[in-house]
């Protein structure tokens, strides 16, 4: 018998090779040679979308005078993608592997290089018609700006740490967009552009240390760049720059009332116009890319065409979804949520982190659709920000980012699941920070942005793009409208469906969200009053930008440290200090026709009778589901009613008033807060709830979905 082998000799493939016109390697062998007999040979093609085993038969073996055998493989063509391909040879030296321990497998491995074609790009026959039409991926970037309020009573509040949180970002708060910006003009890019969003109390306190010299005087003119660039049009005529709508102070959107989304984009459109001499768009990045389908109404009340929103909920609503379990950080999906045709293009990517599979297909702007207790269908158009490519992109940009790799991954799946649609292609948005870290960093707007614009120079596979000049060549299609499940951006704790992120410690005897979640409750009934019982008092402003303040999303960010969780409660006090006689002129005059604030409700467990997070992961939900809220009107409350709509009709509970939440920050008002128990094995319910005050003023709440198992 011939000797068993103990190392491999020699690796013999090319270094490098060019595509055909297909887009795809051509033909080629890999030839390895060993000092003995190998019983179990094999190569492994590591590529950009995955493993390939080439073992068995499709490896042939021969015996050479000197004794060495030689294994090769032939590589057929069309077999694999551009990109840098690892070639792994290994050998078991037992032939039955199952008997093999880990010394007894020797490997050894290879670089290949497979060029793209400069000569064409892969074509596909599109199903919408005869003629062959060139696949194309767009793309968008996004870069957010923000800074909050540090003392919600007291604007001018200020010190040496905050002088450098500012200071430390005097770039990209000033040059750094031109900057990227003008290399897309000087490449001649004619679609491409950039979308930003900038809080109200970033570029007040911007304006305030170019007025009064802080951080060192560096923030003269902060803006000068900013709207110089501002006027520059994509080929199309849209803003290159384009300043998205947003709120003025950053407020968590899903979780508050309607008329302050609105008020919130009003105020911000002002400031937009007075800092860059432009109009805010009218595409929105909510902040912490927050979105519920309940936020639609307002939305089209206040202007917005377009939402962006994180891609992941779009995913999960899909029926036949393939949750990844603990590993994609949050619960499975509620079976309320998943009303969107399943789909059969998951992908998982490689070579970044990506904690569950995505769906190509699904990465394109399309309505979506809200209905509303009355049976009245709302809907806008919502443009996905991919979370796993934004989530890398966010490292520093392309370089950080493996542009070619990672979208091009994408694109072949595209291509190999012809799955192409040449009047919706894919695009998405590659959003993140602007200001912090990788994202934020000089390197990122200069030399990484130069190189992806002559990555896309030569590669016309990919298209940067402005947001409004895709919607101009391809806008969706109204009738087909999808749902979203709610949801924000990976770093808000996985930003899942439940806002968690800003309800920590809900399940404890007292947590400070909550509290701050049952005052600003409060404290929106008692501006919402007496803004509608006098709408033209000049005291009003004040009572407003304290109430708008509060709603920033950043103080409940960091539960636990009293500076955050004594903000809101400091915001309402100092309100109901000046507005206590106006309160009780309403009170006493009888004037008062503004119904209760009700505070978007939660249901636990999350997922009745599936799953909940427990003990080391996942556990068994119970079936019983709590809906909880937090109410409040200045006038007393009659009745808080849950209303449900089942396979049985329309059921109304009490819910049960548990009292005042039993506040720790010295709140003067807070609100109550309820609960109902919910019929276990409802299955798909849909619910709001219904508040009467004290003078028969009735208000009633969104509408919801939950599944009863």
């Amino acid at each position: 018998m011939a000797d068993i082998f103990t190392r491999i000799l020699n690796i013999d493939l090319p270094a490098s090779l060019q595509c055909d016109k297909s887009g795809k390697n051509p033909q080629f062998t890999i030839t390895f040679t060993a000092d003995g007999m190998i019983p179990f040979p094999q190569i492994i093609l590591h590529t950009t979308n995955g493993q390939h085993l080439i073992t068995g038969d499709a490896l042939k073996s021969s015996t050479e005078p000197d004794g060495t055998y030689q294994y090769s493989a032939t590589i057929t063509a069309g077999f694999l993608w551009p990109g840098e391909i690892t070639i792994q040879v290994e050998g078991c030296r037992k032939a039955d592997i199952n008997q093999a321990g880990g010394g007894d497998w020797l490997k050894d491995f290879r670089k290949l290089r497979l060029g793209a074609t400069a000569k064409a790009q892969p074509t596909v026959q599109v199903t919408t018609g005869a003629d062959n039409t060139p696949i194309k991926l767009y793309f968008g970037i996004h870069k957010h700006m923000h800074q909050p309020y540090y003392n919600t009573t007291d604007q001018l509040y200020w010190d040496g740490e905050k002088d450098g949180i500012f200071g430390s970002r005097h770039g990209p708060y000033t040059h750094f967009i031109p900057t990227a910006v003008r290399q897309y003009i000087d490449g001649n890019l004619p679609h491409a552009g950039l979308s930003t969003s900038w809080s109200g109390s970033l570029i007040e306190q911007l304006d305030r240390c170019a007025a009064d010299g802080l951080c060192g005087g560096c923030f003269s003119g902060w803006n000068n760049e900013l709207r110089a660039i501002a006027q520059e049009k994509t080929v199309l005529g849209h803003h290159r720059v384009d300043f998205s709508a947003f709120g003025f102070f950053h407020p968590l959107m899903p979780l508050i009332p309607g008329r302050d989304i609105i008020k919130q984009v009003e105020w911000h459109r002002g400031i937009i116009r007075s800092a860059f001499g432009s109009e805010a768009s009218n595409v929105m990045f909510p902040p912490e890319t927050a979105f519920h389908v309940r936020m639609i109404p307002a939305l089209n009340q206040a202007g917005i065409k377009a939402i962006i929103y994180d891609s992941i909920h779009r995913f999960r609503s899909c029926q036949e979804y393939p949750y990844a379990g603990p590993n994609e950080g949050m619960l499975p999906p509620n079976r309320a949520e998943q009303v969107n045709p399943s789909v059969n293009d998951w992908l998982q990517l490689h070579n970044i982190w990506a904690g569950s599979q995505i769906s190509p297909r699904l990465l394109r702007p399309e309505y979506v659709q809200y209905e509303d207790p009355d049976g009245n269908i709302h809907k806008i158009i919502a443009i996905p920000a991919e979370r796993y490519i934004g989530n890398e992109d966010a490292r520093g940009g392309f370089g950080a980012l493996q542009y070619p790799d990672v979208l091009g991954q994408v694109y072949n799946h595209i291509v190999d699941t012809n799955s192409f649609d040449p009047k919706h292609p894919p695009f998405f948005l590659l959003h993140s920070d602007g200001d912090n870290h990788g994202g934020g960093a000089d390197s990122y707007y200069n030399h990484n942005t130069g190189e992806m614009v002559r990555w896309l120079q030569g590669d016309p596979r990919f298209e940067l793009t402005s947001v409004n000049d895709y919607l101009d060549r391809f806008p969706p299609d109204p009738d087909q409208a999808a749902h979203i499940e709610p949801g924000s951006w990976s770093g808000a704790d996985n930003g899942d469906p439940q806002f968690m992120k800003w309800f920590s410690r809900y399940d404890q005897p007292y947590s400070p969200d909550l509290n701050s979640w049952a005052i600003l409750t409060a404290f929106q009934n008692m501006a919402h009053s007496l803004e509608d019982a006098y709408p033209d008092k000049p005291w009003l402003d004040a009572i407003n930008r304290l109430l708008l303040t509060a709603e920033t999303s950043c103080y409940w960010y960091w539960t636990g440290q009293h500076i955050w969780d004594q903000q809101v409660t400091n915001a309402a006090n100092q309100a109901y200090g000046m507005a206590k006689n106006e309160l009780d002129s309403v009170l006493a005059s009888g004037k008062d026709g503004t119904g209760p604030t009700i505070f978007a409700p939660w249901v636990i467990p999350e997922n009745p009778g599936d799953r909940r997070w427990g003990q080391g992961g996942l556990v068994a939900a119970p079936r019983e589901g709590v809906v909880h809220t937090f109410v409040y009107d200045i006038t007393g409350l009659k009745r808080v009613t849950l209303i449900l709509h089942g396979t049985q009709g329309e059921t109304h509970i009490a819910m049960t008033d548990n009292g005042a939440y039993p506040s720790q920050t010295g709140a003067a008002i807070t609100a109550n807060y309820f609960t109902a128990q919910l019929p276990v094995g409802m299955g798909d319910v849909r619910y709001y709830i219904e508040a009467e005050d004290g003078q028969g003023n009735i208000s009633r709440g969104a509408l919801e979905r939950i599944y009863m198992a």
